[in-house]
């Protein structure tokens, strides 16, 4: 556990996948943390005093020291508590760690953006054909139970919007994108990885995420 002399806080908003791979990280960590919840749309100037650049969360702060952008706190959380670690310690591996999370958050995250935030009927069409076709390289890639192996490593934490989001997201918008069928191998994945005991005490309830991205999806329908 965190000592009594380090003072960890995390800055988030309760609907945001990037947040929830920071607590992921803690979690599986053993690392005791203050949560500060953030409203959206009306962040508070402490975030900003920590985030002057992107003004946005999720914000680890350690000892004063703030960290921002999701996968650069989880190799800061790595880096910094030896125990249970979410990156390999093979050179090679780790290299390949955050390749697939990177690939992660520029492919199947920049596409569900198009998805879920656009009121063009084809950039939602287009979103959708690059989201099936990330996951397509995503099915071929995974050999193991998780990416990180027989263990929870930061590639899976980096996927928590595919296996807990995207089910939601789909019920909001009324698409399909992710199935047993077209990607039966991700699906069991997302299924072990959100039965996951860390993972399952983690994430935020369901009907919250629901009630947010419907949200989302009636302002979209009456701003056309």
């Amino acid at each position: 556990m965190v000592s009594n002399n380090e003072e960890v806080k995390l800055f988030g908003i309760v609907e945001s996948p990037f947040v929830t791979r920071v607590e992921i990280a803690l979690k599986l960590k053993g690392i005791e943390y203050k949560y500060i919840e953030e409203k959206p749309g009306n962040l508070s100037d402490t975030l900003i005093k920590y985030n002057p650049v992107y003004k946005k969360v999720p914000v680890l702060v350690h000892n004063e020291k703030p960290i921002s952008e999701s996968l650069v706190i989880l190799e800061y959380i790595d880096e910094t508590w030896n125990q249970n670690p979410i990156l390999p310690s093979d050179p090679y591996n780790r290299a390949q760690a955050r390749f697939w999370s990177k690939f992660i958050d520029d492919k199947a995250v920049d596409a569900l953006r198009k998805v879920i935030h656009t009121h063009d009927e084809k950039e939602r069409e287009k979103g959708i054909e690059e989201i099936e076709e990330a996951f397509q390289i995503l099915e071929n890639e995974l050999k193991d139970k998780f990416f990180g192996g027989d263990e929870i490593g930061i590639v899976d934490i980096t996927a928590v919007i595919i296996a807990c989001w995207l089910p939601i997201i789909q019920e909001a918008f009324g698409v399909k994108l992710f199935n047993s069928d077209k990607f039966p191998k991700l699906y069991k994945w997302s299924q072990d990885f959100n039965n996951h005991p860390i993972v399952k005490e983690t994430l935020p309830p369901r009907e919250t995420l629901l009630a947010f991205y419907k949200g989302v999806y009636e302002r979209i329908l009456a701003s056309k």
